[in-house]
């Protein structure tokens, strides 16, 4: 996060940034939001009450109704205003909910938030407040074809005790782009409902926004599920704005964190979204826009992979079913993630190691953890092109 934070703070040369979450810029979003800006600057009523006036610390409540009603015409979902909950950003949304149902219970027992597969996204695995926090199950690898294979959730090894207090997994994946099947995540449903404990479920890239998802899924909705939803990769991530949908109780709890740690939310992304979630707009163009706009980064992407890496080098890339990642991991490897992340940066290219996303799991020397990258291709297609050139040059 140093290297990237350096790079982005804009002294000294400009690497090539294949490494962050940032999403992509898309014309017609950033055409949206210029207009948005325009219409809010110019209503003096909603430049004050965007700029000048404390929202509840849950929310906006015409904005939450207005969100309600969206998920229940597009994904079925039988929820209200009371089941949601706004934070400032995802990664705030995972603080709260991370620590509201993990660490020290009032007996003195532990309780750990478990991921049934890693890796998982980088941006939880400091959150923890108390040590231990966290533990992980490591996926079932399936290989498809010459340079190809796909996670799966090992349910064989998955095993859930009287210490486990939630489940977590995100979909799609950050840093693999796997999207769990509608198998695995009802699989998971029923796990998490027999042992009374909620599923927390990252939603920074699917449906019904931003709905970077390149092939059928259903979204699930539970008793026992939290859904986080975020405004970043729908292309405002400097609003940080998130939704918690869950269970009432859930969603009143974060709504107490909030108002505790930062009194209220910004106002921002709720103004420069409302009229988009009322008339179902955000959903519209996150498939007619954002998501075919992803489709053909990835397909650009996958096509310079093949024109860069020598086709008998030993590599496979994650099936790419979302989000806006290529996930490399070069097998057998004899330089290890963190040594291959340092010779790209030296040569201007930055990425992330991929060892950093295995957290959880308590066996540092699974050679697997340290054979693969995360990289980015939301840049601009002559970036995306020339990193992985560089990338094909470095490694192989």
């Amino acid at each position: 996060m140093h290297d990237l934070g350096s790079a982005l703070s804009g002294r000294g040369p400009s690497p090539l940034m294949l490494g962050g979450g940032n999403p992509a810029h898309i014309p017609e979003l950033e055409r949206l939001w210029a207009e948005r800006l325009q219409a809010i600057a110019s209503d003096g009523e909603l430049l004050r009450r965007t700029t000048a006036i404390y929202d509840p610390p849950r929310g906006n409540t015409g904005f939450l109704e207005a969100l309600a009603d969206l998920l229940h015409r597009e994904l079925a979902w039988d929820v209200t205003a009371e089941n949601i909950a706004i934070t400032p950003g995802g990664q705030t949304a995972f603080y709260f909910l991370f620590n509201l149902f993990g660490g020290t219970r009032p007996d003195g027992s532990p309780a750990r938030i478990h991921f049934p597969l890693v890796p998982e996204y980088i941006g939880y695995a400091d959150q923890g407040l108390e040590p231990g926090m966290f533990t992980a199950t490591r996926p079932w690898i399936e290989t498809l074809g010459d340079h190809r294979f796909k996670y799966a959730v090992d349910f064989s090894a998955l095993a859930i005790d009287s210490s486990t207090s939630a489940l977590c997994v995100s979909r799609p994946t950050n840093p693999s782009g796997n999207l769990l099947t509608d198998a695995e995540m009802r699989h998971l449903a029923d796990l998490a409902a027999l042992n009374d404990i909620p599923l927390l479920i990252d939603n920074a890239y699917g449906l019904p926004f931003p709905g970077v998802v390149h092939r059928p899924a259903t979204s699930l909705w539970t008793p026992h599920t939290v859904h986080v939803m975020s405004l970043s990769k729908f292309g405002l991530p400097g609003t940080r704005t998130a939704f918690v949908v869950g269970p009432p109780e859930i969603a009143q709890a974060v709504s107490s964190m909030m108002a505790v740690t930062g009194l209220a939310n910004g106002n921002f992304g709720q103004a420069m979204t409302a009229p988009l979630v009322a008339n179902g707009e955000i959903a519209r163009l996150s498939r007619e826009v954002v998501q075919p706009f992803y489709r053909r980064k990835r397909d650009h992407a996958l096509d310079a992979v093949a024109r860069h890496f020598p086709d008998s080098a030993p590599y496979r890339l994650h099936e790419c079913e979302g989000a806006f990642f290529l996930w490399l991991w070069m097998e057998g490897s004899r330089r290890p993630s963190r040594e291959i992340y340092e010779a790209l940066k030296a040569d201007g290219v930055l990425v992330v190691p991929g060892e950093y996303f295995f957290f959880g799991d308590p066996d540092p020397t699974w050679r697997h953890r340290h054979e693969c990258l995360r990289i980015s291709f939301a840049m601009d297609d002559a970036t995306v092109d020339e990193g992985l050139a560089r990338i094909a040059r470095c490694c192989f």
